[in-house]
């Protein structure tokens, strides 16, 4: 059973309109990849933070997200994260989405127009009320955490 939604996106700056739209790489792809909506390449020094436009902002629908993932060959290869990651998008968010990049790598490294920089999995929000209460139930573990089962 196949299951999607409709999210619509907007270009911000029409001179960049040849940056591809977000879109799945396979099939079976959970994350959509999202491209540099840039004019020139930027270079980010190891240890530097950019900030990366990608000239789309988005509509999603009530009771969704778009998470912000980092893509696993930059990682492995260049050192390249996202700084916040996962990042969320939310429903009633419309400005510009940009991708907060950080360079783990001990090389600078250079972001050309129209890479891929990162990836988009859409998600459904749950909310939660938190009630206020003096006792919580019993488990095992109880208030064991940081390490507690071992390294």
């Amino acid at each position: 059973m196949e299951r999607s939604i409709d999210i619509k996106v907007k270009r911000i700056r029409k001179e960049l309109n040849n940056i591809p739209l977000p879109s799945y790489t396979t099939k079976g792809s959970a994350g959509m990849d999202i491209y540099a909506a840039l004019e020139m390449p930027v270079t980010v020094s190891r240890g530097a933070i950019e900030l990366v436009p990608t000239n789309i902002s988005v509509e999603i629908p009530e009771g969704y997200e778009i998470q912000v993932r980092p893509r696993s060959g930059l990682a492995a290869k260049h050192g390249i994260g996202i700084l916040n990651s996962p990042g969320t998008i939310d429903s009633d968010y419309r400005g510009e989405i940009k991708i907060i990049i950080i360079n783990f790598g001990t090389e600078d490294f250079i972001i050309q127009p129209a890479e891929r920089i990162a990836q988009l999995v859409v998600s459904k929000v749950y909310t939660a009320n938190f009630i206020e209460s003096n006792d919580l139930n019993n488990t095992s573990r109880g208030e064991g955490g940081f390490g507690h089962t071992g390294r």
